[in-house]
């Protein structure tokens, strides 16, 4: 049994963590982390150094603030962590990368199969297009999400920058009177209502376009792939992990 502190345990994808769980007979949360305590089947904790219960792996659906907290409490226990946050700083980043020395750290902007299916899709079609079609991503989110773009979209995005022979710039919407340079991938972002997360890459060429779509539904997706990240981590060495192990 693979047992898991939840972090982020009272927010909108660590209750729906929380429902679906029991679909998988070889997980089970053991305790929570949230600034809001309030009790669940589990035991929650306000501050992750106060839980004092034993487990497998931590899953992160929190907030940037949270990491230095996370980081110690896993290097100090010798357990893995699944950052399924976004909107971490350069700093941050490098300290996730630090402590994947030490432990074994799972990061992805995006926790859907469905989405890193997409990301494959990316690596392999936009070294052969990018040369006659602008490529441009389009993300659209509910409006209570604090960081623009979203980490998926700078996933995809980079995705295909690093596909691609020659350097690319990101433009992050358009404003002005200028043409488009060849060179750039344009990233935009919506927010409104209570859109889960679309996302869209165009490939716009002269006569024809090709669009690359994602949309979740349901929150349920991101908790399924965390869940999938943790039936993966179990075990593991220490290293720096994504979903693109997971959907190999």
């Amino acid at each position: 049994m693979v047992r898991i502190i939840l972090s982020g345990c009272n927010g909108k994808m660590g209750r729906v963590i929380s429902n679906i769980v029991s679909n998988f007979s070889d997980l089970s949360i053991v305790a929570g982390v949230d600034k809001s305590n309030q009790q669940n089947t589990y035991p929650v904790f306000s501050n992750i150094a106060d839980c004092t219960i034993d487990a497998d792996v931590i899953v992160d659906f929190s907030r940037p603030d949270a990491l230095d907290s996370l980081l110690k409490y896993a290097k100090e226990k010798n357990v893995g962590i699944i950052l399924c946050t976004t909107g971490f700083s350069d700093e941050q980043i490098l300290k996730i990368k630090e402590a994947s020395k030490e432990i074994p750290v799972f990061r992805s902007a995006n926790m859907s199969i469905g989405i890193n299916v997409v990301n494959k899709v990316l690596k392999s079609i936009s070294a052969l297009l990018y040369k006659d079609f602008d490529i441009e991503i389009i993300e659209k989110h509910h409006n209570q999400k604090v960081d623009s773009p979203s980490g998926t979209a700078l996933l995809l995005a980079n995705t295909i920058k690093e596909s691609l022979p020659e350097e690319t710039i990101f433009v992050h919407g358009r404003e002005g009177i200028s043409k488009r340079s060849p060179k750039e991938i344009g990233i935009h972002a919506v927010r409104g209502g209570s859109i889960v997360g679309d996302h869209e890459v165009i490939f716009a060429g002269q006569g024809e376009v090709i669009e690359v779509n994602h949309y979740a539904i349901s929150r349920e997706v991101f908790a399924v792939g965390a869940l999938k990240a943790c039936q993966f981590m179990y075990g593991k060495g220490k290293g720096l992990y994504s979903m693109d192990d997971v959907v190999k």
